[in-house]
């Protein structure tokens, strides 16, 4: 009897876990699987989480912009000088939306002096970037927020994925490098993408990232040496030279391409299609626009306002 019970102990214990190890490939499956789905659909990215609504490349408009059903979050990254990455639009201390950590704001004229590449991440971090009325977005709610790490981001996405029950986002980030700026605010194109390819690495998110910039280099060395990677070739409105010359400045063909919206006509759309490339247009605040440009048949819009997408 002992012997029999001891039999009977064993087999259930393995069955236990053989079902925990099925369910955990089961979910791994799963998000992969949801994860082409949104590649195939019309993509909804929140820039800078959602700037119209909450702080912008703060964790809060992040969330926020996962519950409006976005399917990429929008999102700029820096480096601190104990290089570590966030998200920040500028590699300063932005006059609009930052207090200083004694309550007062900094003026226009000395924002640049607050240079972040030259702080500690736990100096950074004491900044607010959330209380502040922004002038040019008014429906944005205050709150009390800090520049986050990528990382922290990506857990905080993660643990909301777990209770959300809705398709994993794509998490669309931009190299806020440019020449004339090297090791001053940022550091040179090759160390700062190997700083993100080590952090996307380790938190296993290489099939969720794209890496988008107007600055061709890092995306030149990002195709290098880890091509696997989503590119997005960002254009300003300035830019008048062609589709085609662009291309061949950068190099290679971009995952996407994603010019200011008002450069996007159907023609160009057309020939982007051609060469198997996306075209997502930012930042597009208009439902009228959004309108417009999905006729002409652009695969993704980048908008302040997901809610507008709804």
């Amino acid at each position: 009897m002992p012997s029999t019970i001891k039999i009977t102990a064993t087999f259930f214990l393995l069955l236990l876990i053989a079902c925990s190890s099925n369910k955990k490939i089961s979910n791994k499956n799963n998000i992969i699987t949801t994860s082409a789905v949104i590649a195939n659909t019309f993509d909804k990215q929140g820039h800078r989480g959602c700037r119209g609504l909450m702080p912008e490349n703060t964790i809060p408009a992040m969330l926020k912009a996962l519950h409006l059903n976005v399917t990429t979050l929008e999102m700029d990254a820096s480096i601190s000088k104990d290089k570590q990455i966030f998200l920040s639009h500028e590699p300063f201390f932005n006059h609009e939306i930052t207090t200083k950590p004694d309550g007062s704001f900094i003026e226009q004229k000395d924002e640049h002096s607050y240079n972040m590449y030259h702080m500690l991440y736990d100096s950074i971090k004491t900044y607010d970037v959330g209380l502040k009325p922004h002038q040019r977005f008014p429906l944005q709610q205050r709150l009390a927020a800090s520049k986050p790490l990528l990382s922290d981001l990506f857990d905080s996405v993660r643990t909301y994925m777990l209770t959300s029950k809705r398709p994993y986002p794509f998490f669309n980030i931009e190299t806020k490098c440019i020449p004339a700026t090297d090791n001053v605010y940022h550091p040179a194109p090759a160390e700062f993408v190997e700083l993100l390819m080590k952090l996307i690495s380790e938190k296993k998110m290489e099939q969720y990232v794209i890496i988008q910039s107007f600055d061709f280099r890092s995306l030149q060395y990002l195709h290098q040496h880890y091509p696997t990677i989503k590119t997005a070739m960002l254009i300003e409105e300035f830019d008048k030279r062609t589709l085609e010359t662009q291309i061949k400045a950068l190099g290679f063909i971009p995952t996407i391409y994603s010019p200011e919206n008002s450069l996007v006509n159907k023609d160009l759309v057309e020939k982007c299609h051609q060469q198997n490339i996306k075209v997502i247009p930012w930042t597009v605040n208009e439902v009228k626009k959004i309108n417009e440009l999905k006729k002409m048949g652009v695969d993704g819009i980048i908008s302040d306002y997901p809610d507008l997408f709804n």
